[in-house]
C-alpha cells in the first residue's frame, strides 16, 4: 500500500467495518490490510476515529433491533434481558440494595457504647 492508496483503503475499511458489524479482524482482512493499520489510523486520524465511533452506534442499533425482534417473537430470555437492563426503574432487578430508614446509609457501630 502506498500513500496514494491510503484514503481509498480507509474508505473501504469503514465500509467493511459496517458490513462486519465492527469486527476489526474481518473488516481488515476483507480490506486487504493488517488490523494494526486500522489501530494506527485510529491513533493518528481523528476523522477516521470519529467515523469508526459512529459505526459502533450503528452496530448497537442493529443489535437493539435484533433484540426487539426476538422480544416480539416471544423469546422469554430476550424479554427478561431487556427488562433487567432497561426496566430497573420499574423494579426489574435481581439484586437488592439494603439501606437504613428512608434510604439513609446503614451506620455500623464498632466497639462498646
Amino acid at each position: 500500500m502506498n500513500k496514494v492508496d491510503i484514503p481509498t483503503y480507509k474508505k473501504t475499511m469503514l465500509e467493511n467495518l459496517e458490513k462486519a458489524l465492527g469486527v476489526v479482524t474481518v473488516a481488515a482482512h476483507n480490506t486487504g490490510i493488517h488490523r494494526d493499520t486500522h489501530y494506527n489510523w485510529m491513533q493518528t486520524d481523528e476523522e477516521y476515529k470519529a467515523k469508526v465511533a459512529s459505526l459502533k452506534e450503528v452496530t448497537i442499533d442493529f443489535a437493539e433491533a435484533q433484540l426487539h425482534k426476538l422480544i416480539k417473537e416471544g423469546n422469554v430470555a430476550a424479554t427478561i434481558f431487556f427488562l433487567k437492563t432497561q426496566g430497573k426503574q420499574r423494579g426489574y432487578i435481581e439484586r437488592q440494595e439494603v439501606t437504613g430508614a428512608d434510604g439513609a446509609p446503614i451506620i455500623e457501630i464498632i466497639g462498646n457504647i
